[in-house]
């Protein structure tokens, strides 16, 4: 007994002098201290971090861990295949400056077409860390390279804020498989995740984009109630919450931002086309929530139990079907239609519920669609005497049936194709 206390003892002193590192679990390889780290804030990491990981990678891989502490980096850092690079974070938490894990970012300023600050390898894991860039300022953004970029199969971004970052996620830039994004919580300024040459299932989960990650930060450059409007302007003229490119069978769920100029943004690549199945999702705030320019013509993609504030746009460019259920649509001042309809894919809507449209244009209708096929089925428009649905000359065949419009049907077909309307509730 007297052994084991005079061990645990020397453990204690040995971690607070910031030297060593003492650790009873097992599944810890090393720790960053053992390697030079000084969670001081003023000392280059750098360094001392990426011996971590390689004395890690070079045990078989395992675990690199971050005890609490704030550690400043100039430069980058890329993960061996099999490490984790872990902070004490357990959980999803808030923007905690002063608490937990905290990789103070300072590198890179300037540069956004740089090094990302970290690159994850195969099987390589970021977990239970804050992410913070000091030096960004609210009244003058500057361009930083991606924090965060995977390579390969199985790349984890776990437990992890990122609270100030100019582009958050790559998993895009370059090719990977089954990647995983949980429990992510922060304030991206121009691209929270993007997604692209994934040629197998990736998935995204527990993702919340806002503006109070940082607000809520204690440090001096956070945005202040004056700076406030100035920002959420920033935010609505510059953010795309979540682009995606190629991707086969991502799945999505609980994913939410608010203030951006675009929610969910779906694109063509030269890598192909996305097949995208979103749960419980949501963009807030916002004039376009969605804008589907391209999807894959045989999957396309699915909403189901999502919440859009406020538009969606379907462009001329898109193929595949996109499909709404069980949605709601709510509008905010700039609003005029809840959906806009191109391209030669179908577009449904199942079970959904619209409110909140027509605010600039006192005619614009809910729904308009300039092309393609429009399902609409047991949906419910609720305000009154608006236009619901306008079906122009191109739209290729419709159908609106089982629906219910508060004040009375309100729907103009001009389309040359073949449309059914009926069984509807007035």
């Amino acid at each position: 007994m007297k052994f084991k206390l005079s061990i645990l003892i020397l453990c204690s002193i040995i971690f607070f002098s910031s030297e060593a590192f003492c650790t009873d679990d097992p599944l810890i390889t090393t720790s960053v201290l053992n390697h030079g780290a000084l969670a001081d804030g003023k000392t280059d990491c750098t360094k001392a971090f990426q011996q971590a990981l390689d004395f890690t990678a070079g045990k078989g891989g395992g675990i690199a861990a971050v005890p609490a502490g704030r550690y400043l980096f100039k430069g980058s850092l890329v993960f061996p295949p099999g490490v984790t690079l872990k902070g004490v974070w357990e959980s999803m938490h808030h923007a905690d400056i002063g608490r937990g894990s905290q990789l103070f970012v300072i590198g890179g300023k300037g540069e956004e077409e740089g090094q990302p600050f970290i690159t994850l390898q195969q099987s390589s894991c970021l977990k239970g860390v804050t992410i913070f860039y000091p030096e960004q300022n609210v009244d003058d953004i500057q361009p930083y390279p991606w924090t965060i970029r995977g390579r390969g199969m199985f790349c984890s971004v776990v437990d992890v804020t990122l609270v100030n970052p100019y582009r958050g996620i790559d998993f895009g830039t370059e090719s990977n498989e089954l990647h995983v994004i949980r429990n992510v919580f922060g304030c991206p300024l121009r691209e929270g995740i993007y997604i692209n040459r994934t040629t197998d299932i990736g998935r995204v989960e527990n993702v919340h984009f806002n503006p109070h990650s940082w607000a809520r930060a204690d440090y001096s450059n956070k945005p202040i109630e004056g700076q406030w409007d100035k920002f959420l302007k920033y935010l609505s003229e510059n953010l795309v919450g979540f682009r995606i490119g190629k991707t086969d069978w991502e799945y999505m769920v609980n994913c939410f931002v608010i203030f951006p100029k675009i929610g969910f943004h779906f694109i063509h690549t030269k890598n192909g086309d996305p097949n995208v199945v979103l749960t419980q999702c949501g963009s807030d705030i916002g004039p376009v929530a969605v804008r589907v320019d391209a999807s894959q013509s045989h999957a396309g993609l699915a909403f189901s139990n999502c919440q859009m504030m406020s538009q969606v746009i379907v462009s001329e460019s898109n193929r595949g079907p996109v499909k709404f259920s069980n949605c709601g649509f709510w509008g905010i001042p700039t609003t005029d239609h809840h959906a806009q309809i191109g391209g030669r894919g179908a577009v449904i809507f199942t079970s959904c519920h619209f409110q909140g449209w027509a605010r600039v244009d006192p005619n614009a209708p809910a729904i308009l669609a300039h092309g393609g096929t429009l399902i609409v089925n047991g949906c419910e428009f609720i305000d009154d005497q608006k236009r619901h649905i306008t079906l122009e000359e191109d739209v290729q065949s419709a159908a609106v049936f089982g629906s219910h419009f508060t004040g009375g049907a309100k729907i103009e077909n001009r389309s040359k194709g073949k449309v059914e309307i009926g069984i509807n509730i007035e």
